[in-house]
């Protein structure tokens, strides 16, 4: 488990010096990395493997932290996308981005959100599962902001970071609510973990009246990383990335994070809430992107709409929770989150080809490709047609489990639950709309002004191939499957692993997984042929519903973009940041961050209701209360002073008054440290008097109110923190542990000797037990020695002016 996560970020950090040996064949090495780990996930799935691998990461009481890995179907299944596709993708890469930019930071993040994917896939630790979710975001904004040059592709990665890490934050609020409610972090794997007390959570969350809160805010998480409406729109705007990186990071793999993740917490929080809000939100997503991916003109745009619906069909069938229809919606989801990585990613395949070699994505201007593309025609026949849900076709099994499972849903809860079969058969029939017209561009027709289009490389053919056969396998399999027959290991594969993942969502139901041809009219039969039939029918009539979506989607108020926009560009006019923080100023800087760390401090110590000490008994020897009245009177004139030599002289009175002070506490440690601080302060300051105006100038009397607040607040916070720190009384004083054992070690025995080497009890701490403080002060002082050779160096060459 360890080589399967860590392995792709090792190779990552090495790619630098990798590409510096190997140049454009590191795609290839990439793809080595991809294909160990790849065998290693086919290892677990072919000896049966299941169960935790955990190592502490956090040991704090309360907040325990395990870098745990679960392995299960779920798992299996997102582990196999992320490294099987991954080995295609990285080998595409070596031919499509022959001439492209960045190749070394290309492949170095795409190794990277590999690794983070699979992160996702086994995480078995909400902690875990948020810090890879949120890599697949960082890994995903560099890859679509490839081409650093051009304004589109900026915006398109500032718009997916933007929706897809606010999702996240949701997601972790939602996260933590549920941890509180079972005390633990452990999603799977222990008696403890949280899918395993299912029921009293639930139980608990709703006597809280967090139950909703909790599944809407993991709800907009999902959402937003499975581009679902009305958080989609950052997905087409996706497509500015190179096709290596849609067609892994956003058809296969990356946009799936969104359904693991509520195919992962169905068993945890499955409810009438949950079925309505994710049935819903599934079959309208379905429904509304394949009607924009009828409205595309580019096929990158048509097929990230298509991702997003098929997205919507998976989030549906997890959403099913009812009855009978349960099992049927878990099928439905494990089965199609295959079935649409096949077919997907193979399309996105095609597009790169289509777009690389014609030199074009403008779907009116291709047509006839057959004749100079052969192997990607036949490609997209097996894909473009197992996307429609054409029988015998693999999407059209998976489609069959969703009509079952929204007619059984139906029919068991009536009334309006029967509009959810009537709008999957509607928004399939736009599916089989735009898939065929997908096809078409490699029949019919070719334009005149396409010119020769060039044979590929086999680099890039042979990973579509792959996918085309996969799916093909997957199809052929219900075909034998009709006759009794089970002829091929890979669909028996797909028995074992989606049944697997059936068994953790639906129950033993998943156990008896299997699909096939109908030989006989049932339900969901009669929906499937009503799409075809439709799609047929309405297909002759395709250029007038695009223009009719097209002409929709210009008013502004029916496109999300257009509220996206605004909000944006509302915000970016208002400038509050800008105007209030960003003004360039170190003071404003550092006021701001000293108010925020402060107001933070103090608003938890109001929750909380941390207890003050008591004042009682508590006596100050005369010279300290001498020395301390002198501190504040100089801090007092420290606010008059009317120059900077005056300030500087006055606050050095207020340095030396604590020095002093020190001495008083019986610190001479201390004292001596500030002595020469305050020493040293005053010899810089006096340095650049000279570079200074001599006067400090008049300020407006809101800027000194300003500053006076923000000191106070300040300042009290300073006090309060100081008197919470030292208001502890514990039984058991670390103190008392070294004084009992350090010394002499003829009076304490050696066990300071032992574990510090030496018998001075400051020492033994500052050197040993204190290692990595010392440690940090000792590498700046040489970081700054380091640096003030290579100036006088540069000096000396005449390198500085």
């Amino acid at each position: 488990m360890a080589v399967i996560v860590g392995l792709p970020f090792l190779a990552a950090a090495l790619t630098p010096l990798v590409y510096r040996l190997l140049g454009e064949r590191t795609a290839y090495a990439s793809a080595a990395v991809a294909a160990v780990t790849f065998g290693l996930v086919g290892w677990f799935a072919m000896t049966g493997a299941r169960g935790l691998v955990s190592w502490t990461w956090i040991d704090a009481p309360g907040f325990e932290v395990a870098l745990s890995f679960y392995v299960d179907g779920l798992s299996l299944l997102i582990g196999f996308l992320a490294s099987g596709i991954g080995v295609l993708i990285l080998t595409y890469s070596g031919g499509y981005m022959h001439e492209e930019p960045g190749k070394m930071k290309f492949y170095a993040t795409l190794l990277a959100f590999m690794g983070s994917m699979l992160g996702v896939a086994f995480a078995a630790d909400l902690i875990v599962l948020f810090v890879f979710w949120e890599l697949t975001s960082i890994s995903s904004f560099i890859l679509i902001g490839h081409y650093t040059g051009q304004s589109s592709s900026q915006y398109a990665a500032r718009k997916s970071m933007l929706i897809t890490v606010a999702g996240g934050l949701f997601m972790l609020l939602g996260f933590l609510l549920v941890a509180g409610e079972g005390g633990t972090l452990q999603l799977l794997g222990t008696d403890q973990a949280l899918l395993a007390q299912a029921d009293s959570i639930r139980e608990g969350l709703r006597a809280d009246g967090l139950f909703v809160p909790a599944l809407v805010l993991i709800g907009i998480g999902a959402a937003a990383k499975s581009a679902q409406v009305p958080l989609h729109i950052w997905l087409p705007n996706a497509m500015e990335a190179p096709t290596p990186v849609s067609a892994f990071l956003h058809s296969a793999t990356m946009v799936k994070a969104g359904v693991y993740l509520v195919g992962r917490f169905r068993p945890l929080l499955a409810s009438e809430e949950w079925q309505l809000l994710f049935v819903t939100m599934g079959l309208v997503t379905m429904t509304v992107a394949a009607i924009l991916a009828v409205g595309a003109s580019d096929i990158k745009e048509l097929l990230a709409y298509s991702t997003a619906s098929h997205l919507g069909l998976i989030i549906a069938g997890f959403g099913v929770v009812g009855g009978g229809a349960s099992a049927y919606g878990a099928e439905t989801g494990a089965f199609h989150i295959l079935n649409h990585a096949a077919f997907k990613a193979a399309l996105f395949l095609v597009a790169g080809i289509i777009a690389h070699e014609a030199g074009t994505r403008m779907i009116d201007d291709l047509g006839g490709l057959w004749r100079d593309l052969p192997v990607a025609a036949g490609v997209t026949v097996v894909a473009a047609l197992g996307m429609a849900g054409v029988p015998p076709f693999n999407g059209f099994y998976s489609k069959e489990f969703l009509f079952e499972a929204t007619y059984e849903l139906a029919h068991a809860s009536g009334g309006l639950w029967w509009i959810l079969p009537v709008v999957a058969v509607f928004g399939s029939v736009f599916t089989f709309l735009y898939s065929i017209r997908f096809l078409m561009l490699f029949f019919g027709e070719k334009p005149e002004a396409l010119d020769h289009v060039h044979t590929p490389p086999w680099s890039m053919r042979l990973p579509a191939v792959v996918l085309a056969v996969v799916a093909g396998i997957i199809g052929i399999g219900g075909i034998t499957a009709t006759a009794g027959v089970h002829i091929d290991p890979l669909e028996e594969f797909v028995r074992q692993v989606v049944g697997a993942t059936a068994i953790d969502q639906g129950g033993e139901h998943g156990a008896h997984f299997s699909y096939y041809l109908p030989t006989e009219l049932t339900v969901p039969v009669a929906m499937s042929a009503t799409t075809v039939g439709l799609g047929i029918v309405a297909y002759p009539f395709y250029s007038q519903l695009r223009t009719t979506i097209v002409r929709l989607r210009s008013v502004p108020v029916l496109s999300a973009n257009w509220y996206y926009d605004s909000a944006v560009d509302g915000l970016d006019r208002l400038r509050v940041v800008e105007s209030t923080i960003q003004t360039g100023l170190l003071r404003t800087y550092a006021m701001m961050l000293l108010l925020a760390v402060s107001v933070m401090t103090l608003l938890a110590y109001a929750v909380t209701a941390v207890a003050l000490p008591s004042f009682a008994g508590i006596v100050t020897p005369v010279p300290m209360a001498i020395v301390l009245g002198v501190a504040v009177v100089a801090a007092l004139a420290l606010t008059r002073a009317p120059s900077h030599i005056v300030g500087v002289l006055t606050l050095s009175i207020l340095g030396f008054m604590v020095a002093i002070f020190y001495i008083l506490g019986d610190a001479p440690d201390l004292a001596l440290t500030q002595l020469l601080i305050e020493t040293l302060v005053l010899v810089l300051f006096l340095l650049v008097l000279d570079k200074l105006p001599p006067f400090y100038g008049e300020a407006r009397r809101s800027v000194i109110a300003r500053d006076a607040i923000a000191s106070g607040i300040v300042g009290i916070t300073v006090f309060l923190t100081v008197l919470v720190t030292t208001g502890a009384n514990p039984d058991q004083r670390i103190a008392n542990f070294f004084l009992e054992r350090g010394g002499v070690p003829a009076e304490h025995g050696t066990w300071i000797l032992d574990h510090g080497g030496g018998a001075n009890i400051v020492n033994v701490i500052l050197v040993d037990f204190r290692a990595f403080d010392t440690l940090g002060e000792i590498s700046v002082i040489a970081m700054a020695a380091l640096s003030v050779i290579t100036l006088v160096a540069m000096r000396e060459r005449g390198e500085t002016q």
